[in-house]
Protein backbone atom coordinates (compact mmCIF):
# COMPACT_ATOMS: atom_id res chain seq x y z
CA UNK A 1 0.00 0.00 0.00
CA UNK A 2 2.66 2.26 0.99
CA UNK A 3 4.48 1.53 -2.18
CA UNK A 4 1.85 2.95 -4.41
CA UNK A 5 1.33 5.79 -2.57
CA UNK A 6 5.33 6.48 -3.20
CA UNK A 7 4.50 5.73 -7.01
CA UNK A 8 1.48 8.47 -7.40
CA UNK A 9 3.51 10.73 -5.09
CA UNK A 10 6.14 10.38 -7.82
CA UNK A 11 4.49 10.07 -10.71
CA UNK A 12 3.27 13.75 -9.86
CA UNK A 13 5.92 15.03 -8.97
CA UNK A 14 7.47 14.08 -12.47
CA UNK A 15 4.37 15.11 -14.02
CA UNK A 16 4.98 18.65 -12.08
CA UNK A 17 8.76 18.59 -13.61
CA UNK A 18 7.25 18.51 -17.29
CA UNK A 19 4.87 21.20 -16.95
CA UNK A 20 7.53 23.25 -14.91
CA UNK A 21 10.09 22.50 -18.22
CA UNK A 22 7.14 23.06 -20.75
CA UNK A 23 6.55 26.70 -19.08
CA UNK A 24 10.50 27.31 -18.86
CA UNK A 25 10.86 26.61 -22.56
CA UNK A 26 7.71 29.03 -23.77
CA UNK A 27 9.18 31.54 -21.37
CA UNK A 28 12.45 31.40 -22.93
CA UNK A 29 10.70 31.41 -26.75
CA UNK A 30 8.60 34.04 -25.83
CA UNK A 31 11.84 36.00 -24.60
CA UNK A 32 13.46 34.96 -27.92
CA UNK A 33 11.19 36.47 -30.41
CA UNK A 34 9.64 39.11 -28.92
CA UNK A 35 13.85 40.70 -28.73
CA UNK A 36 14.64 39.86 -31.94
CA UNK A 37 11.81 41.55 -33.24
CA UNK A 38 12.00 44.23 -31.34
CA UNK A 39 8.98 44.16 -29.66
CA UNK A 40 10.92 44.25 -26.18
CA UNK A 41 11.65 47.24 -25.96
CA UNK A 42 9.84 49.18 -28.80
CA UNK A 43 6.33 48.24 -26.88
CA UNK A 44 6.96 46.63 -23.54
CA UNK A 45 10.34 46.62 -21.51
CA UNK A 46 10.27 42.49 -20.83
CA UNK A 47 8.44 39.76 -22.64
CA UNK A 48 5.88 37.70 -20.80
CA UNK A 49 6.30 34.47 -20.02
CA UNK A 50 3.88 32.88 -22.00
CA UNK A 51 1.90 33.11 -25.96
CA UNK A 52 -1.72 34.36 -26.00
CA UNK A 53 -3.94 32.32 -28.24
CA UNK A 54 -5.34 34.38 -31.44
CA UNK A 55 -6.91 32.85 -34.44
CA UNK A 56 -8.76 34.37 -36.70
CA UNK A 57 -11.32 33.09 -39.83
CA UNK A 58 -10.70 29.94 -40.75
CA UNK A 59 -8.38 28.64 -37.98
CA UNK A 60 -6.07 30.88 -38.67
CA UNK A 61 -3.67 31.06 -35.15
CA UNK A 62 -1.23 33.30 -35.24
CA UNK A 63 2.33 32.19 -35.14
CA UNK A 64 4.14 34.47 -33.18
CA UNK A 65 6.09 36.69 -36.05
CA UNK A 66 4.92 35.10 -38.92
CA UNK A 67 3.29 37.60 -41.63
CA UNK A 68 -0.09 37.63 -42.63
CA UNK A 69 -2.09 39.73 -44.81
CA UNK A 70 -4.92 42.59 -43.47
CA UNK A 71 -7.02 40.74 -45.59
CA UNK A 72 -6.88 37.43 -43.64
CA UNK A 73 -7.00 39.49 -40.25
CA UNK A 74 -9.76 42.22 -41.46
CA UNK A 75 -12.15 40.84 -38.50
CA UNK A 76 -11.93 40.26 -35.05
CA UNK A 77 -9.94 37.15 -33.83
CA UNK A 78 -10.46 34.94 -31.11
CA UNK A 79 -8.35 35.48 -28.33
CA UNK A 80 -7.93 32.47 -25.78
CA UNK A 81 -5.66 32.31 -22.33
CA UNK A 82 -5.84 30.32 -19.32
CA UNK A 83 -8.00 32.68 -16.82
CA UNK A 84 -8.25 33.16 -13.06
CA UNK A 85 -12.46 33.71 -13.69
CA UNK A 86 -13.01 35.47 -10.43
CA UNK A 87 -10.32 38.25 -11.79
CA UNK A 88 -10.51 41.13 -14.66
CA UNK A 89 -8.62 41.54 -17.77
CA UNK A 90 -7.32 43.97 -20.53
CA UNK A 91 -6.41 43.64 -23.73
CA UNK A 92 -4.68 45.66 -26.32
CA UNK A 93 -3.66 45.29 -30.08
CA UNK A 94 -1.06 47.75 -30.72
CA UNK A 95 1.30 48.66 -34.11
CA UNK A 96 4.22 50.41 -33.22
CA UNK A 97 5.40 50.91 -36.65
CA UNK A 98 2.91 53.79 -38.13
CA UNK A 99 3.44 55.23 -40.40
CA UNK A 100 6.44 52.94 -40.70
CA UNK A 101 9.21 51.50 -38.35
CA UNK A 102 11.56 52.84 -39.67
CA UNK A 103 10.00 56.38 -39.17
CA UNK A 104 7.56 55.37 -36.54
CA UNK A 105 6.33 59.14 -35.94
CA UNK A 106 2.93 58.05 -34.68
CA UNK A 107 3.89 55.19 -32.47
CA UNK A 108 1.63 53.03 -31.38
CA UNK A 109 -1.49 52.94 -33.02
CA UNK A 110 -4.25 51.71 -31.60
CA UNK A 111 -6.06 48.34 -33.10
CA UNK A 112 -8.29 47.31 -29.93
CA UNK A 113 -8.43 47.92 -26.39
CA UNK A 114 -10.87 45.93 -24.18
CA UNK A 115 -10.88 46.18 -20.32
CA UNK A 116 -12.56 44.88 -17.79
CA UNK A 117 -13.01 41.80 -19.50
CA UNK A 118 -14.65 38.97 -16.51
CA UNK A 119 -12.39 35.85 -16.66
CA UNK A 120 -11.38 34.93 -20.41
CA UNK A 121 -15.30 36.15 -21.82
CA UNK A 122 -14.25 39.33 -24.36
CA UNK A 123 -17.57 39.74 -25.38
CA UNK A 124 -18.47 40.70 -21.35
CA UNK A 125 -15.96 42.89 -21.48
CA UNK A 126 -15.49 47.40 -22.11
CA UNK A 127 -14.80 48.29 -25.66
CA UNK A 128 -12.84 51.43 -25.21
CA UNK A 129 -11.28 51.07 -28.99
CA UNK A 130 -13.70 48.92 -30.84
CA UNK A 131 -11.35 46.54 -33.33
CA UNK A 132 -9.91 47.65 -36.44
CA UNK A 133 -7.49 45.53 -38.73
CA UNK A 134 -4.29 45.90 -40.29
CA UNK A 135 -3.49 49.04 -42.45
CA UNK A 136 -0.17 49.84 -42.88
CA UNK A 137 0.51 52.29 -46.00
CA UNK A 138 1.57 51.12 -49.46
CA UNK A 139 5.37 51.24 -48.94
CA UNK A 140 5.48 51.13 -45.54
CA UNK A 141 7.20 47.39 -45.44
CA UNK A 142 6.59 45.29 -42.62
CA UNK A 143 4.51 46.53 -39.75
CA UNK A 144 4.05 44.53 -36.01
CA UNK A 145 1.01 44.14 -34.63
CA UNK A 146 1.24 42.95 -31.15
CA UNK A 147 -1.67 41.62 -28.75
CA UNK A 148 -0.82 41.96 -24.82
CA UNK A 149 -2.98 40.70 -21.68
CA UNK A 150 -2.89 42.26 -18.98
CA UNK A 151 -4.30 40.94 -15.47
CA UNK A 152 -6.32 43.85 -13.39
CA UNK A 153 -5.72 43.91 -9.80
CA UNK A 154 -9.76 44.27 -10.08
CA UNK A 155 -12.12 46.12 -11.48
CA UNK A 156 -11.18 49.19 -12.78
CA UNK A 157 -13.22 52.87 -13.85
CA UNK A 158 -11.30 53.98 -17.73
CA UNK A 159 -11.11 57.09 -18.37
CA UNK A 160 -10.53 57.30 -22.26
CA UNK A 161 -12.87 58.20 -24.68
CA UNK A 162 -14.75 55.11 -25.98
CA UNK A 163 -13.72 54.77 -29.83
CA UNK A 164 -15.86 52.85 -32.23
CA UNK A 165 -14.22 51.27 -35.60
CA UNK A 166 -14.95 54.30 -37.68
CA UNK A 167 -12.98 56.68 -36.10
CA UNK A 168 -9.14 57.06 -35.70
CA UNK A 169 -9.81 59.27 -32.70
CA UNK A 170 -7.05 58.53 -29.58
CA UNK A 171 -5.45 56.04 -32.20
CA UNK A 172 -2.37 57.35 -33.29
CA UNK A 173 0.63 58.16 -30.21
CA UNK A 174 -0.80 55.75 -28.14
CA UNK A 175 1.21 53.96 -25.98
CA UNK A 176 0.58 50.37 -24.52
CA UNK A 177 3.47 50.63 -21.81
CA UNK A 178 2.44 54.03 -20.32
CA UNK A 179 -1.97 53.16 -20.64
CA UNK A 180 -0.44 50.01 -18.21
CA UNK A 181 1.28 52.46 -15.90
CA UNK A 182 -1.47 54.32 -15.49
CA UNK A 183 -4.04 51.89 -14.48
CA UNK A 184 -1.88 49.93 -12.19
CA UNK A 185 -1.70 46.98 -15.08
CA UNK A 186 1.91 45.98 -14.04
CA UNK A 187 3.00 43.62 -16.83
CA UNK A 188 1.61 41.65 -19.01
CA UNK A 189 0.95 38.12 -18.72
CA UNK A 190 0.83 37.23 -21.94
CA UNK A 191 1.27 38.60 -25.23
CA UNK A 192 1.58 37.62 -29.27
CA UNK A 193 2.16 39.70 -32.55
CA UNK A 194 2.05 39.03 -36.20
CA UNK A 195 3.66 41.47 -39.02
CA UNK A 196 2.22 42.54 -41.91
CA UNK A 197 2.36 44.83 -45.04
CA UNK A 198 0.01 46.35 -47.52
CA UNK A 199 -2.59 44.66 -49.59
CA UNK A 200 -5.47 45.50 -51.58
CA UNK A 201 -7.79 45.05 -48.63
CA UNK A 202 -5.70 48.40 -46.65
CA UNK A 203 -7.71 51.42 -48.59
CA UNK A 204 -11.00 49.81 -47.46
CA UNK A 205 -9.33 49.97 -43.83
CA UNK A 206 -8.39 53.51 -44.16
CA UNK A 207 -12.11 54.31 -45.13
CA UNK A 208 -13.37 52.77 -42.35
CA UNK A 209 -11.24 54.60 -40.01
CA UNK A 210 -12.16 58.36 -42.12
CA UNK A 211 -16.19 57.39 -41.14
CA UNK A 212 -17.00 56.75 -44.25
Amino acid sequence: MRLMSNFKTIKALCFLCIMASIKANESSEVKHIFELLEVVPDVIPSAPNQFLKVTYDNALEVQPGAELTPTQVKSQPLVEWAADHDAFYTLIMTDPDAPSRREPTFREFKHWLVGNIPGNDISQGEVLAAYVGSGPPQGTGLHRYVFLLYKQAGKLEFLEERVGNNSRNGRPKFRAAAFAEKYGLGEPVAANFYQAQWDEYVPIVHKQLSGN
